[in-house]
């Protein structure tokens, strides 16, 4: 596991955004997460493009509420510095090819996505015979790394719970990835979404924050989200095996 360290910000000695600066962010899934993530992100000014896999006109109320703009899948990372993707499972498979060409130079891809083998998403061979964490199984399957955020995140506290930095209600959300210059981008954007961050070490530490973990749907802040990472076991549970 990789040393962790504290959420974001100036508060700790890391990089602030600049404050009023934007960017463009495609999010592929209009469900709960990416719904609210398009919510809360033109809210704070960012450029959000967002598709589903039924098509940019079933988005028109999303977009007249956000101003989000409504893409198809094959458009939604079209020069995006950010690639939220969060799609069951299962369907990570059927995105489009190439569907990452045209994503600005050094973007980056958070993975929300989880593995629910009896609800949803049936068995996925990779991840119980190989031992693939979710994050890992997906990245090799759209060809890029990604970081794992929001994934064990209620998708109505991304509306309902953010606070400002210091404030002793703040929750911290897990945040794994290899690249560290990928996972800060995303710590920054956690940061200014209103929460705090905990890094959670290399996309194959990530099991430890997949479903029915002990940080899984935690609300706590930093030192709660620390102390259940460091509680889970690489056991997968009975539950969420095919």
């Amino acid at each position: 596991m990789h040393q962790r360290t504290t959420g974001a910000g100036s508060r700790d000695g890391r990089p602030e955004r600049t404050e009023g600066s934007t960017m463009k962010i495609g999010i592929i899934g209009a469900g709960n997460i990416g719904g609210n993530l398009t919510r809360r992100l033109t809210t704070l000014g960012h450029d959000v493009s967002v598709a589903n896999s039924r098509g940019p006109e079933t988005l028109a109320a999303l977009v007249e509420e956000t101003g989000a703009r409504a893409v198809t899948a094959s458009e939604a990372a079209r020069g995006a510095e950010i690639v939220v993707v969060t799609v069951p499972l299962k369907n990570v498979p059927d995105l489009p090819a190439g569907f990452l060409d045209g994503a600005a130079e050094g973007f980056t891809v958070i993975d929300t996505g989880n593995y629910y083998p009896r609800e949803r998403d049936g068995r996925i061979d990779a991840i119980e015979d190989e031992g693939l964490t979710e994050s890992r199984w997906t990245e090799q399957r759209i060809g890029h790394p990604v970081v794992k955020a929001f994934n064990g995140t209620y998708a109505q506290d991304i509306l309902d719970r953010p606070r400002p930095a210091g404030d002793p209600e703040r929750l911290a959300l897990p945040v794994a990835g290899d690249d560290s210059a990928a996972k800060e981008k995303v710590r920054l954007l956690v940061d200014e979404l209103g929460f705090d961050s905990v890094d959670a070490g290399g996309i194959d530490d990530s099991w430890r924050q997949q479903p029915d973990t002990p940080v899984y749907g935690l609300r706590e802040g930093v030192d709660g989200v620390v102390k259940a990472l460091a509680a889970a076991s690489p056991e997968r549970p009975e539950g969420f095996r095919g």
